[in-house]
């Protein structure tokens, strides 16, 4: 099948190269235009140009598809079949329009839990147990069309957001695989959303990964991990920004006002209390330096039992 490709980000390489693997032809590849990124502000392609231009195909940018140049470039390859993957733009009707057999997304979530920019992220961040990929046919809401396929995975203890979307783009490209073979022989069913199910997440930004030490120990853990590796769960030290990278729930009989430091020492770690319980940071960042263990960043700097975190 013709298929015009659209995608960004890592999550979306698996499924272009699951779409090459199973002979597909790819017309055409759309993704973000190239940005700076980092310190250096180096301008980078995205990974999927990057993988696209190994294998040979032809990569279109543009600022924003729905403009009549991306409208046009799509009508110039004539796909049969639009395939997107975190491509982190919204398609017009006239774009959708274009390929005979529609466009079909992959989300990495159970719709219609999580539509949205950050499902994977929400997923960790509100506890969830079970997460997973759906293939959906893209209308002109945002996330709202109708269900097509679902793979379910369960979310493991100790995953951060970043480990998780490794393993939904692969899950991601499986699925993605049955359903275009199914959308070719006929069998493929489109299901409704139930609306009253719908939850939306919006685009993360740094203000999401702060710390409320009134939220329980599980809470916290899990913004920890849900904000890993970007942007980042943080609180204040003494006016100084403390990154938080690891962290567990731990029982301590002492708990006192959310945030003391209950335990701060190289052999017994970081110990913080917050509501109905405490946490033990495991792995932190100071301004300006590297992520390191609690009791290794302890080994440098004492803090003192009593400290208020987040002020």
């Amino acid at each position: 099948m013709k298929i015009a490709f659209m995608g960004t980000p890592d999550f979306a390489v698996p499924s272009l190269r699951a779409l090459i693997d199973s002979g597909h032809d790819i017309v055409g590849v759309f993704t973000q235009p190239d940005r700076p990124k980092g310190r250096g502000n180096k301008v980078e392609e995205s990974p999927v140009k990057k993988y696209a231009l190994t294998k040979g195909l032809k990569v279109f940018q543009f600022e924003k598809i729905r403009k009549q140049e991306g409208l046009d470039a799509l009508r110039s390859i004539s796909p049969e079949l639009c395939v997107t993957a975190a491509f982190g733009q919204i398609l017009s009707k006239k774009i959708l329009e274009v390929p005979k057999f529609g466009t079909i997304n992959v989300h990495a979530s159970l719709l219609p839990r999580h539509r949205g920019a950050a499902p994977v992220n929400q997923a960790i961040i509100m506890g969830d147990k079970v997460t997973g990929v759906t293939t959906m046919f893209t209308d002109a809401g945002l996330d709202t069309g109708d269900i097509l396929l679902k793979s379910e995975t369960a979310i493991l203890p100790d995953e951060t957001a970043g480990e998780l979307t490794v393993r939904l783009a692969e899950l991601g490209a499986t699925l993605l695989i049955r359903t275009v073979s199914e959308l070719e022989n006929g069998t493929l069913k489109r299901i409704k959303q139930d609306e009253a199910l719908a939850s939306y997440e919006p685009m993360m930004d740094k203000a999401m990964g702060l710390i409320d030490w009134n939220r329980s120990p599980e809470e916290i853990c899990d913004l920890v991990r849900g904000t890993n590796p970007w942007p980042g769960a943080y609180t204040f030290l003494k006016g100084e920004t403390l990154k938080i990278w690891g962290a567990s729930v731990r029982e301590h009989g002492d708990i006192t006002a959310s945030g003391t430091v209950l335990i701060a020492s190289p052999k017994a770690g970081l110990v913080v209390s917050c509501k109905g319980g405490a946490v033990e940071i495991t792995l932190l960042q100071a301004p300006g330096g590297k992520q390191m263990t609690a009791k290794a960043f302890l080994s440098g700097k004492k803090i003192e039992t009593g400290t208020i975190l987040g002020e």
